[in-house]
């Protein structure tokens, strides 16, 4: 899918129902707000994951969660009467006032610490080192949808500062100690290292037979001097 979004959370919504649809789930939203303009097939970004609406009445919709993206996202544990953020799809002329999102979770996140400091709150979110690897001070990342900046970041953990007005309107407001959370890092930070080792496709052989992009590779090149 080409759907993007924003990070910048239009409202809440609350799951009324959870029901089984084969291995996967089928989950009834009911949204805060109004949904004027949003029909069956369209995509939202529910607490950070890309959804399909395939049913929608009013503030109500419903969404089918694949096997993967329960295995892969808090889905997998959500309950009936659960919060979540609500972000519909990106249009060519809204300002992008975060930074791109496509909804495609890299993992899941726990609350290690929160902490209050001056008029924000600190929280930090352990995470594997296969996803904290992306996250770069002041760099960007969406937690549960959310567009945030990091303050710090170490092998396993990350920092973001939270400002009264999203504690307010996002679910970050409501988490505590010990909650998941859904992660999707930077695009670019995965486009770079796709770039530099290669794309995923190509057989092992492939990748070294190729010359590696680095500091003597674009010397020789005639990149840098």
């Amino acid at each position: 899918t080409n759907t993007m979004f924003t990070g910048i959370i239009e409202g809440f919504g609350t799951i009324s129902a959870i029901r089984s649809a084969g291995q996967g789930k089928r989950l009834a939203i009911e949204a805060d707000f109004a949904l004027d303009q949003t029909k069956i097939g369209d995509s939202l970004c529910v607490s950070g994951a890309c959804l399909t609406a395939v049913k929608i009445d009013g503030k109500h919709f419903e969404v089918d969660i694949s096997p993967e993206t329960l295995q892969t996202t808090t889905f997998g544990k959500a309950k009936v009467g659960e919060r979540i953020n609500l972000e519909r799809a990106l249009r060519l002329s809204d300002r992008l006032d975060g930074h791109l999102v496509s909804g495609h979770i890299d993992g899941i996140g726990h609350i290690r610490q929160r902490e209050t400091l001056s008029n924000a709150i600190i929280i930090t979110v352990d995470v594997a080192e296969t996803l904290a690897k992306y996250m770069i001070k002041k760099g960007s990342v969406a937690v549960d949808g959310i567009s945030l900046t990091i303050n710090t970041s170490d092998v396993g953990s990350f920092s973001v500062s939270i400002i009264p007005h999203t504690a307010k309107l996002t679910t970050i407001g409501i988490k505590s100690i010990g909650d998941s959370v859904n992660i999707e890092n930077d695009m670019i930070g995965k486009y770079v290292e796709r770039f530099m080792t290669g794309r995923p496709q190509r057989s092992k052989a492939q990748v070294e037979k190729q010359p590696a992009i680095d500091m003597a590779y674009l010397l020789k090149t005639g990149f840098i001097e």
